[in-house]
């Protein structure tokens, strides 16, 4: 009897094929499975599929059918039913497991085609793959469910958890014991609410021409939940208000307004979705036409299967027209005006009884004159809303036995699933929450501007919208967990805002005027010091209870939205990776990628990075050879971050580059490091961005060299270059005569202070339009850091005298730079209302001076806004995941080599544009009558240059 050949498959490994114990497996990978022969032993053969298929299920029982020397005609058919198993020998079939992992025995086959085998591991793939399908699908509608609770049940939540603890305090005849925000809002609920119902009342009752400004939108909710949603807004700006611990009455109002209307359309939609499932059995009862049997079946079905943009279609006629800012501020004040009318508090009740309970207003409305810098003698009045003190305390909490944010109502939350699809001004983002493509801050013009766009010139903005907001995000709990344990602890490391306060100095017993007046000083800055220190923890408190909600969610999305210049934002305004270090440091890619051999590069670099101090200016190499050298410290910090020599609190971004360290490790003590999956975004940032568009519209070859858009050995500096021609400046003016030049006692005294610090925030806003006064702000502060000059009034002149020079420096080296800005300042001056879509107040008339300085700035912007956009579409187009924040791109380490390589020709591909000549015509084209400067000259670098540089981002 001639002797039958067996077979063994060798296949992808990401397909879960049969496996078979005997004749082995090769593991050798091919793009298609490969069959190959091998002479036989006939040991009895065992298939094991590692899925479940329930083949002894009653509804569905197996079916075999005998395979002699030959395929039976019924192979093929019978390979399409996953339940239809061929077996040589009907005798010895025997199914084993069914339940978990269902194997086949087959013993002394005469032998088994290469047909069999691949119809079988055909039938397997396919079974798994329409499983993970339908799991994949299951898990969406579940988590998309959850998202649409959590957008239109978030206030119906609190109000019936309001609802619940008064039932319970009038039942019991005792408050319950909570903690103290909730206690708070138990406490102002029931005034607040009824309040609101007597002006819906009271307003309802009044004839129309009568009728306060806001009477029409006060009652299209229920009172309780507008009392819920103004006490939520309210207690939210406090505890983002800043150190100055008020609000203005303007910004209040309208963000109580826009929280109204918001809610008010949800619930009108989701009144509308009922009152078309009602309108369904009255149908039935009273018969209809068959066009409307037809639409009430698709609403139902719609309904059914949550289909809501469809439904949203069904109901638009429907719709109300959007409020308006006025309509919004005015009901806003109102509801304001009551909530100060109706809300108290008082310090814990004396127990001794001896003197009676001392109840405040917890909120005061006032005016107060405010100016942005004390020192500056311009100021305004303002109306604000003021938090009493008692209230302020206990929501700063310091001792941490409550955490006042986690019982904050956060809107915009992250998403569980993908966003909706940009497809219109307001159609995209959020499931139900009103999102609009772009911030308009109330502008009725920018809005009509943007809704005149036709949606094809809009498509790949919409595309670049929605490739941020598909990036899936989740917590990085390893170092969420570092996060925690400072933060129970008292914070005040790793830039973490201290929890206590600094004591207010006692008064002297001396009656000197100075001493008096040393000691006031004193005094107000431990006060400002103190609502400095609580502005933070509540910014932190609020990140942080961001990230104990999202902690245990397998990934989240953000919606992404624009400003009115083009760059994008996410629309959750807390925990997100435009935020500081803490926010980055917790959050990473919820898809890991194998680092591969280039990915443990980048991983090393982007560490080296974020540890700065001087290191993110060395050469790769240089990067490369720090980090070898501190591989014992990564080591330590990865595996004992608090205990440990804490070597990852020395770096510039600590808690970015803690996770850094634990992914470096994890890879380096695995046995197979380029295998090692990472969530870590890498980052690549743009070498002071604004300077580099500005270097590519003027084409000046040595202001692009100094912006690293030329190959250089190691990185140019720019900041440093700057810091070094201050330095010169300074040294010529103190050789000077203090008597005919003031500047030379002020420049010995300056001179060993400069350095790249002192200049950074200056250079790199001043492409931004910084004025003198914000430059002085800047240097000041960072002089103030230093602590070497301790007299405010020569602090202060300190910092005019070195934001001079600074400016001069920098007027110095960018020329052509400075050229392109005065060339935009100048066509913004004319008196037109060109830019009035930029400013705050509409009108026809236009601030010219504002203008002039706001122009350049926001074109610049609106420039590295398109360069991130055309890069995150190009990115998503070659399968990467991207984020970016405005000038640094974001992707996984196996991928930046690519990224790289895409943001540089999408930056080439943009300044090879008539940019400034298009900007020109279209001035030309709106203002006729005008005459616009001629264009600036440029020089004749070539943009080529920019592909062979490694550090125009890096």
């Amino acid at each position: 009897m001639a002797t039958t050949p067996s077979l063994s498959l060798t296949h992808r490994p990401q397909i879960p094929y049969p496996t078979c114990s005997k004749p082995p497996l090769s593991q050798k990978p091919h793009k298609k499975p490969l069959l190959v022969l091998h002479k036989p032993t006939f040991p009895p053969l065992l298939f094991s599929f590692p899925f479940p298929l329930n083949l002894n299920s009653p509804s569905n029982p197996p079916r075999f059918h005998p395979l002699h020397d030959s395929l039976n005609d019924n192979f093929v058919e019978n390979m399409e039913n996953p339940t239809n198993f061929l077996l040589s020998n009907a005798q010895s079939r025997q199914i084993l497991s069914p339940e978990s992992a269902p194997r086949l025995f087959i013993q002394e086959p005469s032998w088994i085609s290469a047909l069999f085998l691949k119809g079988v591991y055909k039938m397997a793939n396919r079974t798994v793959k329409i499983e993970h399908k339908e799991i994949e699908k299951r898990k969406y509608n579940l988590l998309r469910r959850r998202q649409v609770k959590e957008e239109t049940e978030a206030w119906e939540k609190r109000v019936e958890e309001y609802r619940e603890l008064e039932k319970e305090m009038l039942e019991k005849k005792l408050a319950p014991n909570l903690p103290y925000v909730k206690g708070l809002f138990l406490g102002w609920f029931e005034p607040l609410r009824d309040a609101i119902a007597r002006e819906q009342k009271v307003q309802k009752g009044k004839s129309k021409n009568r009728r306060a400004a806001y009477a029409p939108h006060i009652d299209l909710l229920p009172a309780d939940k507008m009392a819920v949603i103004v006490m939520h807004k309210m207690m939210g700006l406090i505890m983002g208000a800043g150190e100055d611990g008020f609000v203005q009455v303007v910004q209040a109002a309208v963000q109580i307004g826009v929280a109204i209307e918001q809610e008010v359309r949800i619930h009108n939609f989701l009144e509308k979705t009922k009152n078309h499932q009602r309108k369904q059995i009255i149908d039935e009862v009273q018969g209809v036409s068959k066009e409307k049997e037809i639409l009430r079946k698709r609403v139902n079905s719609l309904i059914k299967r949550r289909r809501l943009t469809e439904v949203k279609k069904l109901v638009k006629n429907e719709e109300i027209k959007p409020w308006g800012r006025d309509a919004q501020a005015k009901l806003g004040s109102r509801l304001l005006e009551l909530l100060t009318e109706t809300a108290y508090v008082q310090p814990p009740i004396d127990q001794s009884g001896d003197s009676p309970p001392d109840i405040r207003p917890a909120f005061r409305h006032k005016f107060k004159t405010i100016s942005r810098d004390p020192k500056q003698k311009i100021k305004k009045r303002y109306g604000i809303i003021e938090c009493d003190p008692l209230l302020l305390s206990g929501l700063d909490n310091p001792a941490g036995l409550d955490n006042p944010a986690k019982h904050m109502l956060i809107p915009y939350i992250p998403m569980l699933v993908p966003p909706k699809k940009w497809k219109g001004y307001d159609n995209g983002g959020y499931l139900f929450l009103p999102s609009y493509v772009m911030r308009t801050h109330g502008s009725r013009k920018q809005q009509d501007a943007l809704k005149g766009v036709h949606v094809k010139n809009m498509q790949k903005v919409f595309e670049a919208l929605d490739t941020l907001g598909s990036t899936k995000w989740r917590v990085n709990k390893k170092v969420f967990a570092v996060v925690e344990g400072i933060w129970a602890s008292g914070g005040n490391i790793a830039g973490l805002v201290d929890r206590n306060d600094i004591p207010i100095p006692e008064k002297p017993p001396s009656e000197d005027s100075t001493e008096i007046q040393e000691w006031k000083w004193s005094v107000r800055k431990a006060n400002k010091i103190n609502r400095e220190r609580h502005s933070q923890r509540c910014d932190t408190e609020l990140k942080l209870s961001v990230a104990r909600k999202m902690e245990n969610e397998e990934g989240f999305y953000y919606p992404h939205n624009l400003d009115f210049r083009g760059r994008a934002y996410p629309m959750h305004p807390h925990l997100n990776h435009l935020g500081n270090d803490l926010c980055r440091g917790v959050l990473e890619f919820a898809e890991g990628r194998p680092l591969g051999r280039s990915g443990l590069h980048w991983l090393k670099i982007h560490l080296a990075n974020l540890y700065s101090g001087g290191v993110g200016k060395l050469s790769h190499d240089g990067r490369l050879a720090f980090v070898d050298n501190h591989l014992d410290e990564i080591f330590d910090s990865a595996e004992n971050p608090i205990n440990g020599n804490r070597w990852w609190l020395t770096a510039e971004d600590p808690f970015q580059c803690l996770a850094a360290c634990i992914n470096l490790s994890e890879a380096l003590k695995s046995s197979s490091p380029h295998s090692v999956l990472s969530y870590l975004p890498i980052h690549q940032d743009g070498s002071c961005n604004g300077l580099q568009h500005y270097a590519a519209l003027g084409r000046d070859s040595l202001e692009a060299a100094a912006v690293n858009l030329v190959a250089g050995e190691k990185p140019a500096d720019v900041y440093s270059e700057i810091a070094v021609r201050v330095h010169n400046i300074m040294k010529r003016d103190s050789n000077k005569d203090p008597a005919t030049n003031p500047n030379a006692l002020l420049a010995k005294l300056l001179i060993d202070q400069v350095d790249r610090k002192l200049v950074k925030q200056t250079v790199m806003t001043s492409v931004y339009g910084v004025t003198f006064v914000g430059a002085r702000e800047q240097i000041e502060r960072r002089l103030e850091e230093k602590g070497q000059i301790t007299d405010d009034r020569v602090l202060f002149a300190a910092a005019c005298y070195t934001a001079k020079v600074t400016l001069a420096a920098l007027g110095e080296l960018f020329q052509a730079a400075r050229s392109i800005m005065g060339w935009l300042g100048d066509c913004a001056k004319v008196r037109t209302s060109l830019q009035v879509l930029a400013l705050q107040r509409e009108g026809n008339s236009v601030q010219v001076r504002k203008q002039r300085t706001a122009f350049p700035p926001n074109f610049v912007h609106s420039l590295d806004g398109s360069h991130m956009m055309t890069t995150a579409v190009a990115c998503r187009d070659a399968g990467l995941h991207f984020a970016g924040v405005h000038d640094s791109f974001w992707t996984h380490a196996c991928d930046v080599e690519k990224m790289n390589q895409i943001l540089r020709e999408k930056f080439v591909e943009l300044y090879s544009m008539p940019i400034l000549e298009n900007l020109l015509e279209s001035f030309q084209t709106s203002y006729p009558s005008l005459v616009f400067p001629p264009l600036p000259e440029r020089g004749n670098f070539d943009l080529q240059e920019v592909l062979r540089s490694p550090y125009f981002f890096n």
